[in-house]
């Protein structure tokens, strides 16, 4: 039995080059998608409703990484691969069963109750005043969304697990068409259809996501895929414990690190905004940047891991180190054009966001001139992180980010407001990219993450 799309032959570099461009393009999509939604509500309803919306995604995005951390992201994908590369399509299927009802039911309680929790959580972060209401708003919103959004992307996790990053893609770029249709109908509302201001923008996210998983699935049972459970294998839908449990020991820090990263962004956010809106909008608009420049350290991440795990459950170490190497090469050459861009264009790229005249602009190119360069040093950071996971060393990357985000970032952005003012604040976002990707080069150089094993066998029935 070979993999949808095998990833344990042929050239390391042209594989991983093909097999991240989807993954890639895929993350662009959602970044244009979020950078155009980020338009409509900053230049038509206001720097409080961007500061405000900014808010709420970064909670999402902690709330994302604590649940499909441990699956999507992480676990799921991983654990398909190693046994796609090692021949075990039973094994697949039934991890692709066991993790799609017991998390789709947790995605469902998460859901519930953020959406109660939503002005606790804002007024936690200290959003500023004026941005708070509609944020609480857009984040309820939200909330509803996640069931859905879960749906879709842990169907997309499978896929790539076993070798197969084109798939989603299309469908990811079926949701993207019809969320950039529908916002600005949602918000400014036409004929039937009411104005619903900000929460439009996130119903248009709930709706196109969930067509999109709809006719996802139509085309994966439609292709008899390899891991559509059928009609005589309801059985595989069953929780399977001894699947949970192997998916928990060993996704739980996978999904602490995704927590992590959200939750440093939350705590640093924190600072950002004691500089009031100017600032935070200012700040809102340079996220929107960095998420096209580090959507090749991301994407090359994610292709770094099915990759390695599908040579690691072949047992071909080699392949292994090489897609390490490859992983890094391509990181300095995909990251570092997005860099250049914004530099030669700075105050174009950040006015795309920001209100013509607005004193946020000048706040924006700053941050960019101490920030920018630090994203390179992040990929580094994704593609070993990825190596070393996909053999099952889950502890080191997060004691890794820990003490990188939580232990560098956060104090030292808090000391900074007192002693150093702004400019140390975005100077704590850079360094503690540097301590990130020396400890990742420490180690990996030191080689103990090879012993580790994501132990797939021991989940058969």
């Amino acid at each position: 039995m070979k993999p949808i799309a095998s990833l344990t032959t042929g050239s390391v570099y042209r594989t991983l080059f093909t097999f991240t461009l989807p993954i890639l393009a895929g993350n662009i999509l959602q970044s244009i998608n979020g950078s155009i939604n980020s338009v409509w509500i900053g230049k038509f309803l206001g720097a409080a409703a961007l500061t405000g919306a900014n808010n709420a995604n970064i909670v999402m995005f902690l709330l994302l990484g604590s649940v499909f951390g441990i699956t999507l992201a992480s676990t799921i994908t991983i654990l398909i691969a190693q046994a796609y590369g090692a021949g075990k399509l039973d094994e697949a299927k039934r991890v692709t069963g066991t993790s799609a009802s017991f998390f789709f039911v947790l995605s469902i309680l998460v859901s519930i109750g953020g959406f109660f929790a939503s002005p606790h959580i804002l007024i936690w972060m200290g959003t500023p005043g004026d941005a708070l209401a509609q944020g609480i708003t857009y984040l309820k919103v939200m909330f509803l969304a996640i069931p859905s959004s879960y749906a879709f992307f842990f169907v997309n996790g499978a896929l790539r697990g076993a070798g197969d990053s084109q798939t989603p893609f299309k469908f990811l770029l079926l949701s993207v068409v019809l969320d950039i249709a529908l916002n600005p109908l949602f918000i400014f509302g036409w004929g039937p259809v009411p104005e619903m201001g900000i929460a439009g923008s996130g119903l248009a996210t709930l709706v196109s996501q969930t067509v999109a998983f709809g006719a996802l699935m139509l085309h994966v049972y439609r292709t008899r895929n390899p891991l559509a459970i059928h009609r005589g294998e309801g059985e595989l839908l069953r929780v399977d414990w001894s699947v949970v449990r192997t998916i928990v020991f060993k996704g739980i820090p996978m999904g602490l690190q995704m927590v992590v990263l959200a939750l440093s962004m939350v705590l640093f956010l924190r600072v950002v905004n004691r500089f009031g809106s100017d600032t935070a909008a200012a700040f809102a608009a340079d996220m929107q940047l960095w998420n096209y420049v580090q959507m090749p350290a991301l994407a090359l991440g994610a292709a770094v891991s099915s990759m390695a795990a599908q040579n690691i459950g072949a047992g071909l170490w080699d392949r292994v180190r090489s897609t390490a190497r490859a992983g890094i090469a391509f990181n300095f050459l995909m990251t570092g054009i997005p860099v250049v861009l914004i530099y030669l264009t700075e105050r174009q790229s950040v006015g795309v966001f920001l209100p013509s005249g607005s004193a946020s602009v000048d706040i924006a190119v700053q941050i960019n001139h101490i920030v920018l360069w630090s994203f390179p040093l992040f990929g580094i950071t994704m593609v070993l992180s990825g190596v070393v996971r996909a053999a099952g060393a889950v502890m080191a990357p997060l004691i890794m980010l820990v003490v990188a985000l939580l232990l560098v970032r956060a104090p030292l952005a808090e000391y900074s407001i007192g002693h150093w003012g702004a400019q140390g604040v975005w100077w704590s976002f850079t360094i503690s990219a540097m301590v990130a990707a020396l400890l990742s080069i420490a180690y990996y150089s030191v080689g103990t993450w090879r012993s580790a094993r994501m132990r797939v066998e021991a989940t058969a029935a």
